[in-house]
């Protein structure tokens, strides 16, 4: 099975540059759940609001809002959501100090292949006066790429989750996507940091892949367990660098999270080389207490399971799972052209 594409409308690393730099803000809202709650804003939302995560999630979006906003703004905000349409609006806004900016909003739902409607995503641009002074045709198109190039890959995220688990609109069911959006934000931060490198063709996988492995072991890992990263450099396609990076994400967080049970220390160990033909090998090992001999994982039973084992199919790729007299070794083998 081929990887579905997500090839967004316009050329990828114009939709996604600067995508750090700009301090632009994504927010995530669940319309499933009574008031359209906040479920997910990234860093820049904290940066350019100056409110922090557990301050906005759970809250509707108009606690941004006072009493210099509009109330048309706010009307054509409030339709747009009721008819699930995609909306752009200047709408003035108030940080957490009370500080008026004007922010240039697109919101859009985000659907599955089932038509539903699960998610809104909001991209935030905190208006500048040079931001004002350049074409605002040219900054809503970059904006409005963004957010095409957001929503596609979320809905790719949705359908692999609402797939493999019937909790899709619970608790249970967001903070299984919750962790996998975080590596489709350090995706687009990697492409936004390579974007001055003219010459690339591809996502630079010795960085990308770094960061996600150390984003999991500082979420997941624990005092005494030492982590360590070997990645060789090479680029791959930005289809397949989210699979892969997705893939070392539910890999490395079922290693953190059970490999050292009742141990007090012990080493994980990624490492990550080219293919002589192409593609890539990644090796995720550890020294715990290794998974029994009687289970067999990646398992259908476990929605992080079955998620590695469509994913490493849709690649094409190969799984093998050695159990050690201590510890395991996950050997996943990506070919070329996947």
């Amino acid at each position: 099975m081929k990887p579905r594409t997500l090839g967004s409308v316009l050329d990828d690393r114009e939709a996604l540059a600067g995508f750090s730099r700009a301090r632009v803000a994504i927010v995530l809202t669940n319309p499933n759940i009574k008031d359209n709650p906040i479920v997910y804003v990234n860093d820049a939302f904290e940066r350019v609001t100056g409110y922090s995560k557990t301050a906005a999630i759970g809250r509707n979006c108009r606690f941004l809002q006072g009493s210099g906003t509009d109330e048309t703004d706010v009307a054509k905000l409030r339709q747009a959501i009721e008819r699930e349409e995609d909306v752009t609006v200047d709408i003035l806004n108030y940080r957490a100090s009370g500080e008026p900016f004007l922010n240039r909003l697109i919101i859009a739902p985000v659907k599955s292949d089932d038509g539903n409607c699960h998610y809104f995503i909001g991209i935030q641009k905190a208006m500048s006066g040079r931001d004002l002074d350049q074409s605002t045709v040219s900054l809503e198109k970059k904006l409005s790429a963004l957010q095409r190039r957001v929503s596609k890959d979320m809905s790719m995220l949705i359908d692999i989750v609402r797939e493999k688990s019937n909790t899709m609109h619970s608790e249970e069911g967001f903070q299984a996507l919750a962790r996998r959006i975080e590596c489709l934000q350090l995706l687009y931060e990697e492409m936004s940091l390579s974007d001055r490198d003219a010459h690339r063709q591809g996502i630079p996988m010795a960085s990308y892949l770094t960061r996600v492995a150390n984003a999991i072991a500082h979420a997941d890992g624990k005092p005494g367990v030492a982590f360590t990263v070997d990645c060789a450099r090479f680029d791959c396609s930005l289809e397949v660098a989210l699979r892969i990076g997705l893939i070392l994400s539910e890999v490395l967080t079922n290693a953190f999270s059970h490999a050292f049970s009742g141990l007090d220390a012990g080493t994980v160990k990624l490492s990550v080389t080219e293919l002589t033909e192409g593609g890539c090998r990644l090796v995720i090992s550890d020294d715990g207490i290794g998974i029994p001999r009687q289970m067999q994982w990646p398992s259908d039973d476990t929605l992080g399971g079955r998620i590695v084992g469509e994913l490493v199919e849709g690649l094409e790729g190969t799984i093998n799972v050695n159990r050690g007299a201590a510890g395991t070794v996950v050997i996943i083998d990506v070919p070329a052209g996947a």
